[in-house]
């Protein structure tokens, strides 16, 4: 079997690479990535790349390798959260899911089998009433959350017999060799350890479903040859557990209780969080009962304060660090290494970021 992940060098994708490299240990495995976060590794022996038979350097909106002869895509390349898609807006339509399509269309018509889209649960917005379901409403509210449901709604109406796959992911957490900690749990345990005390700015009261990374390389294992029969050749599913819908403030006390000498402060006068849905996981369930998440809350937190350690974590001002995708973004745009469209800047043929390398470099990965 022959599978291209895109976006294989952020948070996500070394865990992918990682769980496919046991689970199938005589796949090919290819990744393509635009490097902007390829020097952001965390902790980790070895770069994860170790794991791909070869990784491609290039950016998705213009760049591809030859895709005949693969069987799998699994499409995580993206603007990856709320505060990046706000602040690009336009180049989160563009990846999430203008080329999101393109790259399907092109797998379609070079005879893959399988694609795999990176979804999201956010895609529920503002939710009252209990925990939403796949058949129900859908309410948007941020650019990252309208791309990813745009990109869904374009995937099905593809005239193509490929099996596509819409993961729409619960709110990712655990610890990766890229670690990001612009996710809720993940900076929770970061706040524990650097500064003693967790601050939430909100009342406590919103709700998210969440999932461990290695959870969610799981879920895309299973996908990479879902059949047709399992769910419909175009299948829209929501991943992650029924027993994982938190609210905020009770994962800011779980990771309290995991440090001792935390203090946990909440802001009960503050608004209404917008952003609260939990998620009914049933479908997922009934159709991958041998990829269900294994990784509990307790787990997650403590794989989060072990890598964390490992590291000498001790930086109160993370929030200012490469650990913010935001901010590494932000820092190339800064230094003339991106321009605002997040192109990488060539000067005189070569390019300004040179952890990149050429757009056509491709490299043999090895141990």
């Amino acid at each position: 079997m022959k599978i291209l992940i895109t976006g294989n060098m952020g948070y996500v994708g070394p865990e992918v690479a990682k769980y496919l490299r046991v689970s199938r240990p005589d796949a090919i495995l290819h990744g393509l990535d635009n490097a902007y976060f390829a020097h952001c590794l965390t902790g980790a022996a070895v770069v994860p790349e170790r794991y791909l038979d070869e990784q491609f350097y290039g950016d998705v909106r213009e760049t591809l390798p030859d895709l005949r002869g693969y069987d799998a895509i699994v499409q995580l390349a993206a603007v990856s959260n709320d505060p990046m898609g706000n602040q690009f807006q336009a180049v989160t339509l563009d990846i999430n899911q203008n080329t999101t399509v393109s790259i399907a269309k092109a797998a379609a018509a070079a005879g893959v089998k399988n694609f795999v889209f990176a979804s999201s649960c956010s895609v529920y917005g503002i939710a009252e009433g209990g925990p939403r379901k796949e058949t129900d409403p859908l309410n948007p509210i941020t650019a990252y959350a309208k791309s990813k449901i745009g990109a869904e709604r374009e995937l099905a109406t593809i005239e193509t017999q490929m099996v596509v796959t819409s993961l729409r992911f619960a709110t990712a957490c655990g610890m990766s060799a890229r670690l990001r900690l612009d996710l809720v749990l993940n900076d929770f345990v970061a706040c524990a350890l650097s500064r003693g005390q967790i601050s939430v700015l909100s009342d406590g009261t919103p709700w998210r479903p969440l999932i461990d990374v290695a959870d969610m390389a799981r879920a895309i294992d299973w996908a990479i040859d879902r059949d047709a029969e399992n769910g419909g050749r175009c299948l829209a599913v929501n991943v992650g557990s029924d027993d994982r819908n938190y609210q905020v403030k009770t994962l800011a006390n779980a990771v309290a209780a995991k440090i001792p000498g935390t203090e946990v402060s909440i802001n009960t006068s503050a608004p209404a969080d917008s952003r609260s849905y939990q998620v009914d996981f049933g479908l997922y369930r009934l159709l991958a009962p041998d990829h269900q998440p294994l990784v509990d809350l307790d787990q997650s937190i403590q794989n989060l304060i072990s890598g964390l350690q490992r590291m000498n974590f001790r930086d109160a001002d993370f929030r200012s660090s490469d650990l913010m995708r935001l901010k590494v973004l932000q820092g190339h745009i800064d230094s003339h290494r991106l321009n605002a469209a997040l192109e990488w800047i060539y000067r005189d043929g070569i390019q300004a970021n040179a952890a990149a390398g050429d757009r056509s470099r491709r490299t043999k990965a090895s141990a």
